[in-house]
């Protein structure tokens, strides 16, 4: 699966400039399947010749999110994604340094659609987006607009596709994935019958020793990503240590994170170093201050001294999620521990804060929609199950929550509209309890608001 972005700034520096406007497709090697295109308010002034290029102006944007708040839009729609863009340099860049300002890590496989012609269309005079869409008679809609540039790379990128080699796979055409340097026992068909579904991977070593455990939505783009990665030297023994691969189907996505969890701390394999004890090394707690505001704060797990909202594997990623909390209730981002200053906080500033940071606000008064936050992060039932899709249509996965404790899943042969309580207990197998559990579930629920839940007032 591919992620074609174009996005449009108020300038050329990644580091000083921002964004104003992103478009990003998806699309699976043969349509569009999925799109995301926004204004974004740069939070500074739109220079007047950005705006004769664009036209985009500081009107246009002056009600657009900001950046941080389409930000889990963006890492959402492009996981597990190969990041495509003309000039991809330019885009990408900007994309992980507006990330980096929130604190989080923003990291895809590149492919830019500027080397992939020059590789596919050698001898031509340009290889401009504009030139290229003249010299293949792709009509623009929108030129040096996010939307329409994004869709003329579209169809380029379709373009591309067709002039690839038929004796190559596409995506190791694209991506350069090069079998050479392997394992010499690893059997290479594997990566042909690598299913594109949800579930859990192993890779094995020489000896059969287990020596890493992953989950994901599509676990054939997944595990070529581990194949493509030469970014860090674990990244590299891995690869070329990889003799065999495993893997598991699971339907639930909630049912792969358990699974995953559960096997990490089981079988400790080397190149899981860093979620063998637990995966929530950091928090967001809740406290009381001496004026009586109720504060949220990211704080490590270790030094774990308030009640803690949810936790997190990174610190950077529980300061974005903290940043999504902060805007839907209102919160100030002082009181939060992302504003260290004496005075107000920015969103004073914008009037998105109420005051509570200068004492505006009472306490009474902010820490309602502090109740509100917490309460969205609590169980709304002490015991109830969670029904997800199954191995097949057919089929329909079961996680048991019980007073509040995780007991396990399991699998019923028989679509969730035609299940009764006895037999949904019958089909649970056991499974620790513990801190990452419970919060994989919590950001679970959380993070799918569709998701289907069925209370338990009575147990067999």
């Amino acid at each position: 699966m591919y992620a074609i972005v174009d996005i449009e700034t108020t300038g050329g520096s990644p580091l000083t400039e921002k964004i104003t406007e992103i478009a990003i497709y998806i699309h699976d090697g043969n349509s569009v399947t999925d799109e995301f295109c926004t204004l974004v308010n740069p939070e500074k002034e739109i220079p007047y010749f950005i705006t004769n290029l664009t036209g985009i102006s500081n009107a246009m944007v002056a009600n657009a999110p900001k950046f941080y708040e389409v930000a889990r839009k963006i890492v959402e729609i492009t996981q597990d994604k190969i990041f495509i863009a003309h000039n991809v340099s330019f885009d990408y860049n900007f994309i992980k340094n507006e990330f980096k300002r929130l604190g989080y890590d923003f990291s895809r496989q590149q492919v830019c659609t500027v080397q992939l012609s020059r590789k596919l269309m050698p001898g031509l005079g340009s290889y401009s987006l504009g030139k290229l869409c003249n010299h293949l008679n792709i009509d623009v809609n929108g030129r040096h607009r996010a939307y329409g540039d994004a869709l003329a790379t579209v169809k380029l990128f379709e373009q591309l596709l067709d002039l690839c080699s038929p004796d190559e796979k596409i995506i190791d055409q694209i991506t350069g994935f090069n079998k050479k340097g392997l394992h010499p026992n690893l059997d290479q068909d594997i990566f042909d019958n690598l299913p594109e579904q949800t579930g859990v991977y192993y890779f094995y070593n020489e000896h059969n020793d287990l020596i890493y455990i992953g989950k994901s939505k599509n676990i054939h783009d997944r595990v070529f990503s581990h194949f493509r990665n030469f970014n860090s030297k674990k990244a590299i023994d891995m690869r070329n240590s990889t003799v065999s691969i495993r893997y598991e189907i699971t339907g639930s996505e909630l049912v792969a994170l358990l699974k995953e969890s559960e096997e990490i701390k089981l079988y400790k394999p080397i190149y899981n170093r860093s979620q063998r004890r637990s995966t929530s090394h950091f928090g967001i707690e809740y406290f009381t201050d001496v004026k009586g505001y109720i504060q949220l704060a990211v704080k490590n797990n270790k030094g774990k001294s308030g009640q803690t909202l949810c936790s997190f594997s990174t610190q950077k990623s529980a300061k974005i999620y903290l940043m999504h909390i902060i805007d839907k209730y209102s919160l100030c981002m002082k009181l939060c521990g992302l504003y260290p200053a004496s005075g107000a906080c920015f969103h004073y500033e914008i009037m998105e804060c109420k005051g509570a940071c200068i004492d505006q606000e009472s306490p009474d008064s902010y820490n309602q929609r502090v109740h509100r936050a917490i309460k969205s992060h609590q169980f709304k039932n002490d015991s109830f199950f969670i029904l997800e899709k199954g191995k097949s249509v057919e089929q329909t996965a079961a996680i048991l929550i019980q007073k509040g404790k995780y007991i396990g899943y399991g699998y019923l042969d028989y679509p969730s509209d035609e299940i009764d309580l006895e037999s949904i207990y019958s089909c649970i197998h056991p499974f620790a309890d513990n801190r990452d559990v419970q919060q994989i579930i919590r950001n679970y629920i959380i993070q799918n608001e569709r998701v289907k839940i069925l209370p338990l007032t009575t147990q067999p």
